[in-house]
Formats: structure tokens, sequence, C-alpha cells
């Protein structure tokens, strides 16, 4: 298990950081301008997205490109150190075509697509002409488990029909998304549970497809939207069902595990920020008579945060190195891992960095209250912390039942003890 950085890797991450600094971040007060009265996408976002193409640094993210599409074709491993560095400013994945949800949409395509689903639908999103959504979540139903999911699909003539209501679906809200990848109740609720489901590729203008509203998360509002969306009635040719009808849950699995890793380790890239913006803080701020950087609290907090921030970015590429083996049981157990400890890494990293700073950190004026804001929605996102503490917990005890009484040796009981039965 070799986390060296490749040298493929290591110039990819240099050109990175320098387009970011030399082009990116000079536009990123005109970039919350721009928000602020209601111009999303910015002007200037097409250019930049031209010119980041240009450089080579285009659809970074998705093993297995074939020849003929753009982009690098990166591993898991590979992309992860990427990821970081586009977190560091939550709005710069799109410049690269990297944003969720779209590397997960565009890797669902990438696996199961028709050539006509792959022609209308695929090909776009890789060249960034649009955007597209991942409708899963609802409001009447706990989605932390998917088999509850209750919107609707069904056959009628050579259509398919849906009937439902989804929230929290991120993108929707961003004027170039044209596709919803609606996930659907298709299956006999007598049968499996985990073969009910079935994906639906539904254009954003089909009639009966309604956004109701772009949700809040912790009153800041994403200008691309987490929204509220109804379907009713909506009709689609059947040729819009992705994949094999009721395989959803199955393919829903397949796209969750990479999308955790960039999720992971943008959270990660925002921490590295927060802990250097702390660390200039407490070298510039006095108080009683003593600069911040002075006093032992203040330094363990630094300590702890370097600590654990290091900590979670190896577990993380561990996560992803074992995605790319395809070894699918440990993976799957290590991508719920880093899901937890991610969220609890911002969410404890930056409330350092804001105590820091003090008034200031609970202001627009500093990234970190909306870094704090996103950390604490990932205990949440993508499924609560305790569905996937569970995982982990279940893998543990079946490790356990396998091998058990093989530690037996590691006791020293007294001998009559050994040799008296015992009541089990």
């Amino acid at each position: 298990m070799d986390f060296e950085y490749s040298p493929q890797v290591q110039t990819l991450r240099q050109q990175l950081e320098s387009f970011i600094d030399r082009y990116v971040l000079p536009y990123n007060s005109a970039w919350h301008r721009s928000v602020a009265q209601g111009v999303y996408p910015p002007p200037f976002m097409e250019d930049l997205k031209a010119l980041a193409r240009s450089e080579g640094l285009w659809n970074l993210f998705l093993p297995g490109l074939r020849d003929d599409e753009p982009g690098e074709g990166l591993s898991n491993l590979a992309y992860a150190p990427l990821a970081e560095i586009m977190g560091r400013l939550p709005w710069a994945s799109e410049v690269f075509n990297c944003s969720a949800p779209d590397t997960g949409n565009m890797e669902l395509l990438h696996l199961f697509a028709t050539p006509e689903q792959n022609r209308r639908w695929l090909r776009p999103l890789l060249d960034g002409e649009m955007r597209s959504a991942f409708a899963m979540s609802e409001p009447d139903v706990a989605s932390s488990d998917p088999t509850n999911l209750q919107t609707r699909m069904h056959h009628e003539g050579g259509q398919l029909v849906l009937q439902g209501r989804k929230w929290f679906i991120t993108g929707a809200a961003h004027p170039n998304c044209k596709l919803l990848i609606v996930m659907c109740r298709s299956g006999d609720e007598g049968g499996d549970k985990h073969a009910q489901h079935s994906m639906v590729l539904v254009p954003m203008d089909t009639p009966g497809v309604t956004l109701v509203r772009n949700i809040a998360v912790m009153q800041h509002q994403s200008p691309e939207g987490h929204c509220e969306i109804t379907f009713s009635n909506v009709r689609v040719p059947v040729t819009h069902l992705l994949g094999q009808e009721g395989a959803g849950f199955a393919m829903a699995q397949a796209r969750l595990g990479p999308g955790r890793i960039h999720h992971c380790m943008r959270t990660i890239g925002q921490c590295e920020l927060a802990l250097t913006l702390m660390c200039e803080r407490t070298l510039e701020r006095q108080v009683f008579d003593k600069y911040l950087a002075d006093f032992a609290n203040v330094q363990e907090w630094i300590a702890e945060s370097r600590l654990e921030i290091d900590q979670a970015r190896l577990l993380v590429l561990r996560a992803a190195w074992r995605l790319d083996q395809e070894e699918r049981t440990q993976s799957r157990v290590d991508v719920s891992a880093i899901k937890v400890v991610a969220a609890r890494l911002q969410t404890r990293v930056v409330n350092r960095a804001m105590q820091v700073f003090g008034a200031m950190g609970l202001s627009p004026d500093t990234p970190l209250a909306y870094f704090w804001t996103w950390g604490r929605a990932m205990q949440l996102l993508d499924g609560p912390d305790e569905v996937h503490l569970r995982t982990v917990a279940r893998h543990e005890l079946d490790q356990a039942r396998a091998c058990r009484g093989a530690t037996a040796a590691y006791f020293t009981l007294p001998e009559q003890l050994l040799a008296e039965p015992r009541i089990r």
C-alpha cells in the first residue's frame, strides 16, 4: 500500500495549484459579488472553464475514460489529492468540470448508459455544456435506508410514468442543469427489497417536473441549489431507463464510493485552509499582552488539528486505494469510515479556527462559517453518521464471529477456573 504521489500526480498538483492561484482566486470576490446580485453562474465562468480545459485540467476524476472522451481518467487514489486542492475554494470544482453531483452522474452514465443515452447526456456533461442532479432523498421517509424510497415508476405503453417528491437535490437550481437521474420504486414490494428500485433519466424541462424551492442548509443557500422537486405524472420514453430495471440500488452503491472520496478530500482541503488561517491569526492577534500563538491551549488546538488532518487524509487515501483494487467489502467499510471521520474533522478543526478568529469567525468575512456549516451538514448528507458507524461495527462483529475463541490464548486465568465448567 503505497500512497506516494506518482510523477503524473505531482505534476498535476503543481499545475492545479498554479492555475488556481493565477486564474481562479483572483475572481473569488467577483464570484461572491455576482452570486449576491443574482447573476449565476458568473459571466467569467465559461472563460475559466475553457482555459482549464486547454491546459489539460479537465475531467480529472473519471477512471476508464476512453481515448475519444475528454479528461485525464485518473484512478480514485490519483484524483484524491487534486480534490483536496480544489476543495479549498468551494466553487472551484466547476472550473475543472469536477463538480458534484456531475462527477457521480458521469460515472453512472459511463458504466450503464446506452449509446443513445451516452450521446445525449454523457457527452455534453463531459464537455461541460450542461449540469445534472441526482434525485434520491425524500422528505416523507428515512432516506438513510434507500429501500424506503417511495417515488413510484410504472410502465404505461412505451412510457415510464413517475409520481413522487424528492428534496435536498444538489445542483438542481443551476441554470444549466438539464438532467435529473431519479431513483424510483419500480418493483413488487413482496420481492427482494434491494431489487425494487430503478434509475430513470428525466430531462429537467419534462412536463410535471416542478422545482418547488431551493432549501437553505443552516441559513446558507447554495446558488446551485439543494432543491425540493415534485414529479406529477411525469412521462418519459422507456428508453430513459438507466441500466436494468430493479438494479437501481446496486447502481447507487457503485456511484457512492468514489463520490464520498471526492467529498472527504475536498473537506480535508478546507480543513488545511482553516488550519493555515488559524495559525496566521495566532501570530498577529494579541490579547492580555501576549500573541495567541503563545497560549498553551491554542498551541494544542493547532497540534491536534495537524494530527487529525493527517490521520484523516491517510484513511481516505487507503479507501481510495481499496476502491481502485476493487476490494469491495473492505472498501465499503472504509468509505463509511471516512464519511464519519471527515465530517467530524471539519467541525472540530474549523470550530477551533473560528474560536481563534473570534467574532470575525462567525461572519462571512472569512470562509470559516461556511466551512463549519458544511461540516455539520455532512454528518447527515450521504447518510447520517449513525448509519455509517453501524456499517463499520457490523464488519468488526462479523470478523469477531468468524474467529471467535482465537483470543483465548491471551488470557491468563488460574488453572482451577479453566478446569471448571462455565455457564454460557
